[in-house]
C-alpha cells in the first residue's frame, strides 16, 4: 500500500466552502447548496462548510447536521440539560423526547424564516485540539485521529497556517482502493 501524507488526500482551503463569521444560517446553507453544485460529479461533495473571522482564521465548522440542529432552538436546551449520546436509543425513546421537550412545534416553514436571523456563530462547532493535523502527517495518524475523535473531517495545517481539510469520504476512499489493489479475492 502506498504511504499516503495527509497533504496528499486533502481538499485545500481555497476549495473548500466558507462563509464569513458575520453570515446567517441561510447564507451558510446558500453557501454549501453552491458547494455541492460545483463538485457535482465528483464522487463526494462537501457535506460541511468552515467560518472564517476577520483575520482569516477559520472559527468553526458547520455540516449538514449543524443546520438541522439550528432549525429547532430547542436541541440546544436539549443538549443543556443532558448528556445522553443521542445514537443507540429505540425509537421510543427518541419520540419521548421529541414530546419531553415539544421539538418542531413551529411548522418547519416558520422555523426556516428565521434562518436569515439566526447568526452562523450561534451554531457552529469550534474544532477541537484534536481536529488538528499536519499536512506531512501519515495516513495512519489521520485515521486514528478520525476515529478516536469520531471526526468527519480534520483541519490540516503547515506552519500553524490552516492549508486545508482532510475529509473521512476521502480517506475512506483511499483505504478501499488500497483494499482492492492489494490482492484480495472475495
Amino acid at each position: 500500500m502506498k504511504s499516503y501524507k495527509v497533504k496528499e488526500l486533502m481538499v485545500s482551503l481555497s476549495k473548500y466552502a466558507t462563509v464569513d463569521e458575520t453570515a446567517t444560517l441561510f447564507e451558510a446553507v446558500l453557501a454549501l447548496e453552491k458547494a455541492q453544485a460545483t463538485y457535482q460529479g465528483t464522487k463526494y461533495p462537501h457535506r460541511a462548510i468552515l467560518v472564517i473571522g476577520a483575520n482569516g482564521q477559520v472559527l468553526g465548522k458547520v455540516s449538514q447536521m449543524d443546520v438541522l440542529r439550528a432549525l429547532e432552538p430547542k436541541y440546544a436546551e436539549m443538549q443543556e440539560t443532558s448528556n445522553l449520546a443521542m445514537y443507540g436509543f429505540s425509537s421510543k425513546f427518541i419520540k419521548s423526547l421529541v414530546n419531553y421537550y415539544n421539538l418542531w412545534d413551529s411548522p418547519l416553514t416558520d422555523l426556516c424564516k428565521k434562518a436569515g436571523e439566526i447568526s452562523v456563530t450561534k451554531f457552529m462547532r469550534k474544532p477541537t485540539e484534536g481536529e488538528y493535523i499536519e499536512e506531512s502527517a501519515s495516513l495512519d495518524e489521520a485515521i486514528h485521529q478520525l476515529v478516536c475523535g469520531y471526526h468527519q473531517s480534520l483541519i490540516v495545517t503547515k506552519d500553524d497556517k490552516i492549508t486545508g481539510i482532510l475529509r473521512l469520504t476521502d480517506v475512506f476512499d483511499s483505504v478501499c482502493t488500497a483494499m482492492k489493489t492489494c490482492g484480495l479475492n472475495a
